[in-house]
């Protein structure tokens, strides 16, 4: 995210990845108002001309809206808006929806100053924005799945398959399959990626590195690197991000910390016991000031229903800062995430085990 404008209420930001949009979706809501540049058609200019009918023109102009709700699919390139007209030339308090796209600059509004919640993930927002995707192929004999690792989720792109040799039968004839599987598998994935974007070419057994020989041959001069892992898959590229695999290209990820800290919570589970979660657990390890770091669903975060201890998330994790612990708003876009989401989208990594 490029901070354009920063105000106690008011933030003029440009939209440079796919990440923004994941970030601005929790940002931008109900309460808050949104301006960008926007196309309404203007109903003074229809009618009849030479007896047929004119329609509308279509105006260029800035719009506000007062926010209702907004609408995202993650790994998508856009975020709708929807709201009613605060300021524009016409059509004030009508409805109108905002398309966001990559690049656009947008002006985000509250009646308060932000939330130091708000603050601190525009903060890690604009900190990424040197992040780039990396791809990661995880690779078998006869299967070869490609990923997308953003700072906020892992995707699951193509899966190619070979179908039949290369597992049994004449080992000159099934090395030959998997040369031409491999190779066909090359054309697809260099034209699936950047030019410039890094590869982490993983998996079990030698399939990997003969991969990783294969592209070189091939010519690719892009930043690559072979790892190791002890699965396939989908779980291979968890690996990766659970183990800190990758080393110092991941590192400055938040999906690679997040998985980092989700998988030292439910390590401690069936070991120290020294995490929380479930309401009266939470408040209570809040009450004796037994809370190391709070790992939370940014989307349980900002639900003004889900209420503890009588308040919002937002008013309750304020606390934290009396206690001196540290917080960590969470994507639910990787499997980390989706295991948090099942304990209630909040676990706390405490200090010492409380009393049960």
């Amino acid at each position: 995210m490029r901070i354009l404008k920063r105000e106690l209420q008011l933030w003029r930001l440009r939209v440079e990845t796919e990440d923004d949009l994941w970030t601005l979706a929790r940002l931008a809501r109900k309460g808050m108002s949104l301006g960008m540049l926007g196309e309404r058609r203007d109903q003074t200019t229809g009618g009849e001309e030479g007896g047929r009918a004119k329609s509308a023109e279509r105006k260029k102009m800035w719009i506000r809206l007062n926010i209702e709700h907004t609408e995202y699919q993650t790994f998508t390139e856009l975020l709708r808006v929807h709201g009613t007209i605060d300021e524009a030339k016409f059509d004030i308090g009508l409805h109108h929806t905002h398309t966001i796209e990559l690049r656009d600059e947008i002006e985000l509004s509250f009646h308060k100053p932000f939330s130091e919640s708000d603050e601190e993930l525009l903060r890690l927002a604009e900190r990424s924005n040197s992040n780039i995707n990396v791809a990661m192929a995880v690779v078998e004999m006869d299967e070869i799945v490609l990923f997308t690792v953003t700072s906020r989720g892992l995707r699951e792109g193509a899966t190619w398959t070979m179908r039949g040799g290369g597992k049994r039968g004449d080992i000159r004839q099934s090395s030959k399959i998997a040369a031409t599987f491999r190779a066909s598998v090359i054309v697809a994935l260099t034209d699936s990626i950047g030019d410039e974007t890094p590869l982490i070419v993983c998996g079990p057994g030698h399939a990997r590195d003969a991969l990783m020989n294969d592209l070189r041959d091939a010519g690719e001069t892009r930043f690559m690197k072979s790892i190791a892992t002890s699965m396939a898959g989908r779980a291979g590229a968890n690996e990766i991000l659970r183990e800190g695999l990758a080393g110092d290209l991941l590192n400055e990820y938040s999906i690679t910390k997040e998985t980092a800290l989700l998988e030292e919570a439910w390590t401690r589970l069936s070991t120290t016991e020294t995490v929380a979660y479930g309401k009266s657990s939470l408040s209570l390890a809040m009450k004796e000031g037994a809370i190391e770091m709070l790992l939370i669903s940014a989307d349980l975060l900002r639900n003004e229903d889900d209420k503890i201890d009588g308040v919002t998330w937002m008013e309750w994790v304020r606390g934290l800062s009396q206690i001196g612990a540290g917080m960590m708003q969470c994507s639910i876009d990787h499997d980390a995430g989706q295991q948090l989401e099942g304990f209630g989208g909040v676990v706390a990594l405490l200090r010492y085990a409380l009393e049960r």
